[in-house]
C-alpha cells in the first residue's frame, strides 16, 4: 500500500462525523455489559470527541500517536470512569504529551502515545498484559462511529465493546510489525473498530479483572470501509518498557 494512503488511513480512523448515531451498536458490537473505569474518551476545546484511550496509572493515559502527534495539552480532556461519552465519571486536563519517537505520519511505526494527566484520576486504571499472541480472546472498546462507511452515522453515547481474537499477521495486509503490533480479527467478516475508535483499548481477561494488550491504530487493510479485514493494534506489550520508562516517577 502507498505509505500517504496508509497515512490517511491512520488518521481518518481517528475521525468521526458530528451527527449523533440512532445505531446503538459498534460495527458488529453492543453496549457495554460492564463498568471499565479505565477506557477513557478524549475530546477536543469544543467537547469532540476525537479518539479513546486507556487509563493505566492515576496520572498517565495511553493512546494512539495518531491521535495526539498534532495537539497541544490543552486541546485535550480526558473524560474517565463513565461508560457514557458525554457525562459522568470525571475529567481531566492534560499537561503534557509524549509521542512515541518512532511515530510519523508517513508511516505507522510507533502508533502509541501517553498522556501526562495535569491531576491523578480517582478511575481505577488497567494494568499491562504480559503476552498476546494469536489466538488469545481479547476485547475491543470504544465510542466509534456504528456504521461501516465514512460519513454515515455520528458516535453512541454509551461505550461499545466487542469480543475478537488476536490472529497471525499475515491476516493484516497491510503494512504490519509483528513485533510491536496485533492483528485482530473481524467477527462475521463485518465486525471491528471504526472511525473514532483510534487509542482505544483491547483488553485480555486475567482472572476478575482486565489487563491492556493493545491500542486501537488502524484497519489491517487499504479499503476504508470499516471492518472489511481484521484491525491492526499498536501492543502495549511490545511497548511496555518504553511506557515504564516514561511513566516511571
Amino acid at each position: 500500500m502507498p505509505r500517504r494512503l496508509l497515512a490517511l488511513l491512520v488518521l481518518l480512523f481517528a475521525s468521526v462525523p458530528a451527527t449523533a448515531s440512532a445505531d446503538p451498536v459498534i460495527v458488529g458490537g453492543g453496549d457495554a455489559d460492564q463498568p471499565y473505569p479505565f477506557a477513557v474518551s478524549l475530546h477536543s476545546p469544543t467537547g469532540k470527541l476525537f479518539c479513546a484511550g486507556a487509563l493505566i496509572a492515576p496520572t498517565w493515559v495511553v493512546t494512539a500517536a495518531h491521535c495526539a502527534f498534532d495537539k497541544t495539552p490543552a486541546a485535550i480532556s480526558v473524560r474517565a470512569g463513565t461508560n457514557d461519552v458525554g457525562q459522568g465519571g470525571e475529567v481531566a486536563q492534560v499537561a503534557g504529551i509524549i509521542v512515541n519517537p518512532a511515530f510519523n505520519t508517513q508511516s505507522p511505526a510507533g502508533d502509541i502515545a501517553l498522556l501526562r494527566l495535569a491531576a491523578p484520576a480517582e478511575a481505577a486504571p488497567i494494568g499491562l498484559a504480559t503476552a498476546a499472541a494469536p489466538g488469545t480472546a481479547t476485547r475491543i472498546l470504544g465510542w466509534g462511529q456504528t456504521c461501516p462507511k465514512v460519513g454515515c452515522g455520528g458516535i453512541p453515547t454509551t461505550l461499545q465493546q466487542l469480543d475478537t481474537h488476536i490472529v497471525e499477521g499475515s491476516k493484516c495486509t497491510s503494512v504490519f510489525d509483528g513485533t510491536a503490533e496485533l492483528c485482530t480479527d473481524n467477527p462475521g467478516g463485518k465486525a471491528g473498530a471504526c472511525f473514532g475508535d483510534s487509542g482505544g483499548p483491547e483488553i485480555v481477561r486475567d482472572g476478575d479483572h482486565w489487563l491492556l494488550a493493545g491500542v486501537t491504530s488502524r484497519p489491517g487493510n487499504n479499503d476504508p470501509v470499516c471492518a472489511s479485514a481484521p484491525s491492526i493494534y499498536t501492543s502495549a506489550v511490545a511497548y511496555a518498557p518504553w511506557i515504564a520508562e516514561k511513566t516511571k516517577a
